[in-house]
């Protein structure tokens, strides 16, 4: 294997540890509270920060070692809550910004680089089928919290800055769609959620001048356990698995299916009338391919009500 096909299969290798964290779009993310219920015409702006570092898993039989990735990703998220057919519904809008460092030896000689730019586009809809009825803020108040199940869907577009010249972006050039379904069942002030989803890829058509880069399905489950010291305040334990994604060039397939298992711990507290903080941390329990990271992220969110 020439130099060029070396360092190729590291930078294709490394791709998935540069994408994991790419607009909290990972096959890996753990989010609690994703499925708990607000009353209708509830609105949020999240700004957020994370900082992911970590090494990237790559086929031991190729003469490569030590590859690092450093990724600093900014992000702007809205959130709306409305009603449907009497259930609560919401939509979610968030655009990224990605600034990352790939390092690692390729037979011993040092390779880096260096990736930043708008990241690809999300956009996330859930709609409460079970036990989220749409209420206003004054009957969500009243309420007695009860067990809720719901759906949700999110996309991906391929809106981040890719450049076919380059086996690695910051945008994939493609598109991916994540039905979920979740459930949140409180316990006194405990709560308990369950979900699991499937993210689904079309194809690259124009990875590294014109080839064609495919991606199996990834199915994924988590967990998060919780306690409620008030509204607003609230700490919770995340574990998350992640199966299936491997990808392919030309039809020819790599050995880099994952079967990766994440585990981490999120703290949220109010800090004025409308807004609150939240700080998270996860680590990789176990990690057979791609990005074996650890990730910090804290963010601000703003809430308001329509009158």
């Amino acid at each position: 294997m020439g130099r060029f096909r070396i360092v190729r299969a590291l930078l294709q290798a490394s791709l998935a540890g540069l994408l994991l964290h790419v607009a909290s779009v990972s096959a890996q993310e753990l989010e609690p509270r994703s499925y708990s219920p607000s009353p209708v015409g509830t609105n949020f702006i999240d700004v957020g920060y994370t900082r992911l570092t970590g090494d990237v898993l790559t086929d031991p039989s190729l003469p490569v070692t030590n590859v690092q990735a450093r990724i600093n990703t900014y992000t702007l998220a809205y959130v709306r809550t409305f009603g449907v057919a009497g259930h609560s519904a919401s939509i979610a809008f968030g655009l990224p910004y990605v600034s990352g460092d790939l390092s690692g030896s390729v037979i011993d000689a040092p390779t880096a680089i260096h990736r930043e730019g708008m990241a690809d586009a999300r956009l996330r809809l859930a709609y409460n089928l079970i036990g989220s009825p749409a209420m206003s803020v004054e009957e969500f108040a009243r309420r007695a919290p009860a067990a809720a199940l719901g759906v949700s869907l999110t996309i991906s577009a391929p809106t981040g800055k890719y450049e076919p010249s380059r086996l690695v972006n910051v945008g994939t050039n493609r598109w991916s769609f994540r039905p979920e379904i979740g459930i949140s069942r409180p316990v006194g002030n405990w709560f308990l959620e369950a979900s699991a989803g499937v993210i689904f890829f079309t194809d690259n058509d124009n990875f590294f001048h014109g080839n064609r880069r495919s991606q199996d399905p990834v199915a994924l489950v988590q967990f998060h356990s919780g306690y409620t010291f008030r509204p607003g305040l609230w700490i919770a334990g995340d574990v998350g698995y992640a199966n299936g994604g491997r990808t392919s060039v030309n039809g020819v397939a790599n050995h880099d299916r994952q079967s990766n298992m994440r585990y981490g711990l999120t703290f949220s507290a109010p800090i004025a009338v409308g807004w609150s903080a939240k700080l998270a941390f996860s680590n990789g329990l176990v990690t057979r391919v791609g990005g074996d990271y650890r990730a910090i992220t804290f963010a601000l969110q703003h809430r308001w009500f329509d009158r």
